[in-house]
């Protein structure tokens, strides 16, 4: 014990408590007295204390340490009585300080005898601190023991080896295991993760690295509670060795099941919604079925299921009713997934389904509403009409599928599957009426498209029924056709074009545009083709025919279109080209060069009021005669100018056979298919030969298709060549 005595050496500080205890850093006074009260020891915690040097307190009577009492015994006398009388004793005693400071000490004093230099033989010692630090030390333990026995949050300290060292009941409760039972034992053995030993890492690192973590969530078992899985939001701090205390790792626990399942439950509710919302705005962005039925199953994976696939129903009449004891007969418009191949493979492979009676598609079918299945032997049996494939998918790991009804305006378009892997959790009632939300918007999305569609069909059937399958065909004049109907994206057009063979070997060439789509547009076409055709055989000068069409189409009440109308002589190798708004003929020469012919351009049919002209050109033997409508040159993105500087560049290259050209042509100008009707007519223009007999006498001299001089004209007015209004040559 160090000590400063009438001799004597000077110790280095204070006595303080055992390391590792809560009272280390409270300071103690040692002080030894005699029979007589003096002091004898005097310690230089006392010093510390009470402020008296050694030389000043050593050999004096105690007394002047303690204030006057109000009565009975001085205290230094007290506690040399009290000691010697119980041996031991601890008491609160006030005490004065060299400045005359009174404040609150707690003394504990034992005998001690046969000490050295004490003439008495016995010395009494004392060892003092001051109340208030003593307080704040009670205060503390009372408090942590508080802190184990009543804190609802679980408290644990583990050793460096992650065993386990003290914890709370609230812990030992939340393990349903004795405090008794986890002293000792390793973490491992109660906290039992699914996490791939992450958890064992996190410990780790906080024992070796002092990286704190706090409120991290775990998922969990114990062995006091095999079947129940548990949540906790866990804090973990080191115990780094400070004060004496021991190395490891100190933890907090808080089982959090119940609000992190409400917390799953509403992040689930907004992930239903949000999923909802983007189905909304990607599904039915075309008026395509197999489009639409694309979209449902990209965006249902991944977060909703691993694959899905669309079915529409293959009635046998548009009202058939469904009936349960028959076979239900399907056709696969779409289908997806992202478990590993071969899955997605499997699920192309089927175009048709059959599905027999008893299925889990027929008792879903029977109630309308989505129904949630588990994928084993039974169901590969049951549900799938083709066993073997069935078979496949389940080795792939499909685990379970969600069959919803595409029922829109009160019938059964078809149905969607949705699919999940065994590693991912069943479906949940909440994921059947998410299914069944996806399914009615898809469904109303699946049959506006497929009304379309018929209609879509109506109108190219109507379009291609009036178009001509073998334009006339004639010795000089050889021509390839080509007609692309539009994308499913937009409706069928009002596009045609005609080749008429006319008297005395004269040829007509015809093309038109009726603005508008759909039925309406391709029964205008079809009148204006008919009629164009009927009258040229009459009616032979462009100017004249095309207002006698402009006629018919205001009394068809057709709006507007325009409509290209040329008429060639291979006699005279002439032509006269007459024009209702429509794009400009194209001709190539023999030599390649390209250049636009007719250089007037009338109102288009259906405007009346304005007298439509012609005009003369002369061809060479040879020449290529291009005529288009709009949809050739004019697309999204280019403008017409554009397409017709690329028009002009692939006819520059026209030298070979016509119908390779047209290919070519087409490919190169859409590149990604027509977005609108497009026609194309190239026509190789020869001239007619005396030998050919077709020639007549003075075949040299011009002539451009009208009337001969004198002739009346078929409607009574003067002859064109002797009116030079109409024409311009």
């Amino acid at each position: 014990m160090p000590s400063d005595q009438p001799g004597g050496a000077r110790a280095p500080g204070p006595i303080r408590s055992e390391p590792g205890s809560l009272l280390e850093h409270v300071p103690v006074a040692v002080l030894g007295l005699d029979a007589a009260g003096r002091v004898r020891y005097w310690g230089p915690g006392a010093q510390e204390l009470l402020g008296y040097a050694a030389a000043t307190a050593l050999a004096r009577p105690a007394a002047a340490l303690f204030p006057e009492p109000p009565g009975g015994p001085p205290p230094a006398e007290r506690l040399v009585e009290r000691a010697l009388a119980l041996g031991y004793w601890r008491g609160r005693l006030p005490v004065r300080h060299r400045d005359g400071t009174v404040f609150d000490c707690g003394f504990r004093v034992f005998p001690v005898t046969g000490a050295a230099d004490a003439a008495e033989g016995t010395v009494v010692m004392a060892l003092a601190s001051r109340g208030e630090e003593l307080d704040r030390v009670k205060t503390n333990l009372a408090f942590l023991d508080a802190l184990f026995e009543t804190c609802p949050i679980g408290l644990v300290m583990l050793d460096e080896d992650l065993r386990y060292v003290h914890l709370n009941q609230a812990l030992a409760d939340m393990d349903g295991i004795p405090v008794a039972g986890h002293l000792g034992r390793d973490t491992s053995e109660i906290m039992i993760t699914a996490d791939g030993g992450e958890f064992r890492r996190m410990l780790r690192a906080v024992a070796d690295e002092g990286r704190p973590l706090v409120g991290v969530l775990v998922g969990m078992r114990t062995p006091g509670r095999p079947d129940v899985d548990q949540v906790r939001s866990v804090s973990l701090f080191p115990l780094s060795g400070a004060a004496g205390s021991r190395p490891g790792v100190g933890g907090l626990l808080v089982d959090v099941t119940d609000r992190e399942r409400a917390l799953l439950e509403a992040t689930a509710a907004r992930r239903r919604l949000a999923l909802l919302d983007r189905a909304g705005a990607r599904i039915g962005t075309t008026l395509d079925v197999d489009t639409t039925a694309r979209e449902l199953v990209d965006v249902v994976m991944p977060e909703f299921c691993d694959g899905s696939v669309v079915e529409m129903v293959e009635w046998m009449y548009p009202s058939e009713a469904f009936d349960p004891a028959l076979p239900l007969f399907t056709r696969r418009i779409a289908s997806g997934s992202v478990l590993p191949p071969p899955a997605s493979e499997l699920l192309a492979a089927l175009d048709r389904v059959t599905y027999p009676p008893g299925s889990g598609i027929h008792r879903m079918l029977r109630t309308g509403r989505p129904l949630s299945l588990r994928v084993d032997e039974e169901f590969a049996a049951r549900t799938a009409g083709h066993r073997d494939l069935a078979r496949q998918l389940l080795d792939c790991g499909v685990g379970y599928v969600l069959i919803a009804p595409l029922i829109a305006r009160g019938h059964v378009q078809g149905i969607t599957v949705f699919g999940r892997s065994d590693a991912r959790p069943a479906f949940t009632e909440e994921d059947l009426g998410l299914a069944g939300e996806l399914a009615s918007r898809a469904a109303l999305c699946l049959d506006n498209a497929r009304l379309y569609s018929r209609v879509q069909d109506i109108s190219l059937t109507l379009q291609r029924a009036l178009l001509p399958t073998a334009p006339d065909a004639t010795e000089h004049v050889s021509v390839a056709h080509r007609y692309l109907p539009g994308s499913r994206a937009t409706e069928v057009g009002g596009d045609w074009y005609d080749v008429i063979a006319l008297p005395d070997g004269r040829v007509a060439l015809v093309v038109g545009d009726v603005m508008g789509h759909g039925v309406p547009a391709a029964a205008s076409m079809g009148r204006l083709r008919i009629t164009a055709r009927a009258l040229a055989r009459h009616r032979p000068d462009p100017e004249g025919l095309l207002a006698e069409l402009d006629a018919a189409a205001r009394d068809a009440g057709i709006e507007l279109a325009t409509c290209l109308y040329v008429v060639y002589d291979p006699r005279t190798g002439r032509a006269r080209i007459g024009n209702a708004g429509h794009p400009p003929p194209l001709v190539r020469h023999p030599d390649g060069a390209v250049e636009t012919l007719g250089d007037v351009l009338g109102v288009p049919l259906g405007v009346g009021g304005v007298p439509f002209r012609s005009a003369g050109a002369a061809l060479p033997d040879g020449a290529v005669l291009a005529l288009y409508t709009d949809g050739l040159v004019e697309s999204r993105g280019r403008d017409i100018d554009a397409g017709l500087d690329a028009l002009r560049a692939e006819l520059a290259r026209a030298a070979g056979p016509l119908e390779g050209e047209a290919d070519r042509i087409l490919a190169a100008l859409l590149p990604d298919g027509a977005t609108d009707d497009t026609v194309l007519v190239l026509a190789r223009l020869r001239h007619a030969r005396a030998e050919d007999g077709n020639a007549p006498d003075g075949a040299d001299a011009p002539d451009d298709g009208n009337p001969p001089d004198g002739a009346d004209a078929p409607d009574g007015r003067e002859p064109p060549g002797g009116d030079p209004a109409p024409h311009e040559d």
